[in-house]
């Protein structure tokens, strides 16, 4: 498609965002995992902000109305981007600096990150630099450890709440992000939609916790797989990871999902031997300060 042969339209309401790009996100529920769960969050729970910090969603359309590109950012979340046509990452910079918006930092698949980390370094004079590259998996036959690791798996409940907030202020610091939620009302988001699973040793110890949320779009994404560091290493996280991913088998997902972080080969491993795939790979940029060229 030619590069003159679409536009970018933009909007702060998700309501009308979904209206003309979810045919288009449903097309492909695993490439468009990220878009189909935060809208989803954000439909479901609101999102609050002003100014640099208001939410705004764009799609790419074409000329016959045809939306073939989305992007969106909702701080706390960086400007998350789908795949690109060829043209379309330049004119999404050109058009973003001529709004005024800031980005920091963007995440989607590595040939489209890439190629709009390039526009914005030309359009402002930033300094772009690779800060994650990740592999996105999609379940095949699901293969429990074997042995599995002494315990067993549970359902998370509302006494261990103030649990799983520290272990996900924990998991945020582990990989090297501020947590982008509140960890109290992280914990009480998950715990009310059911999505939390703890493994635990047999004296009823929690060792181990996997999440998941919601399914949407027959997809469901596993994340938030942590261990604490001395328990590392005895097959914990394994066990949640399994118990998690059946959950979402036995609730009728279609396909379930994770993101590795391609830096860590344990995490890797782990995952491929409990049968995930890989499908693609996704990468995040960060953006230093520069001065709007337009």
């Amino acid at each position: 498609m030619a590069s003159d042969a679409y536009d970018w339209h933009f909007t702060q309401d998700v309501e009308e965002f979904l209206d003309q790009a979810e045919a288009f996100l449903w097309s492909e529920p695993a490439l468009h995992t990220v878009q189909l769960t935060v809208t989803e969050m954000v439909r479901t729970n609101g999102t609050t902000g002003c100014g640099e910090d208001a939410p705004y969603f764009g799609l790419l359309v074409g000329g016959d109305g045809t939306v073939h590109a989305t992007v969106m950012r909702t701080p706390p979340f960086q400007l998350q981007l789908t795949a690109l046509p060829d043209g379309a990452a330049d004119a999404l910079a050109v058009r973003l600096v001529k709004d005024g918006r800031a980005v920091p930092s963007i995440f989607g698949p590595t040939e489209a990150t890439a190629e709009f980390a390039a526009a914005w370094e030309r359009r402002t004079g930033a300094t772009a630099r690779l800060a994650m590259s990740q592999r996105l998996h999609r379940l095949g036959a699901l293969t429990p450890p074997e042995p599995a690791p002494p315990g067993c798996a549970r359902a998370a409940g509302t006494d261990d709440r103030k649990l799983i907030a520290r272990w996900y202020d924990q998991f945020c610091t582990d990989i090297g992000e501020a947590a982008r939620h509140d960890p109290e009302h992280w914990a009480e988001s998950r715990l009310a939609q059911g999505g939390v699973v703890l493994w635990e040793t047999p004296d009823g110890t929690p060792v181990s916790m996997a999440s998941a949320p919601p399914e949407v779009a027959g997809q469901v994404r596993v994340t938030t797989v942590y261990t604490p560091a001395p328990l590392r290493g005895r097959g914990y996280a394994g066990g949640a990871t399994a118990a998690v991913s059946r959950n979402a088998l036995d609730s009728g997902a279609k396909e379930v999902l994770l993101f590795t972080d391609l830096a860590n080969p344990t995490s890797n491993g782990l995952y491929q031997r409990l049968g995930y795939r890989p499908v693609t790979d996704f990468a995040t940029y960060e953006f230093g300060d520069g001065t709007t060229k337009g």
